[in-house]
């Protein structure tokens, strides 16, 4: 599976559907992680919060990977922080 993130809900949508198709229990997954369940529903359903060190490992232990790219299309621009 290949997926542009544009949202942060992609992020939780993208986590939530592997986990389920994994058929991992929230419960599980949450002990893995360390936290609680109802702390990975509330970071399934608003990922904007998560931490990146949490989103790696979360990513890791649902054997995904985070890549970040140059754009394929359009000028490139250059990002001023």
């Amino acid at each position: 599976m290949r997926q542009l993130i544009t949202t942060p809900s992609q992020v939780g949508e993208i986590l939530r559907g592997r986990r389920k198709t994994r058929r991992v229990s929230q419960h599980e997954l949450a002990t893995k992680l360390g936290i609680s369940q109802g702390r990975l529903s509330i970071l399934e359903g608003d990922p904007a919060g998560m931490t990146l060190d949490r989103l790696i490992l979360l990513a890791k232990l649902l054997d995904l990977e985070l890549v970040l790219q140059d754009r394929a299309d359009g000028p490139k621009s250059k990002v001023e922080w």
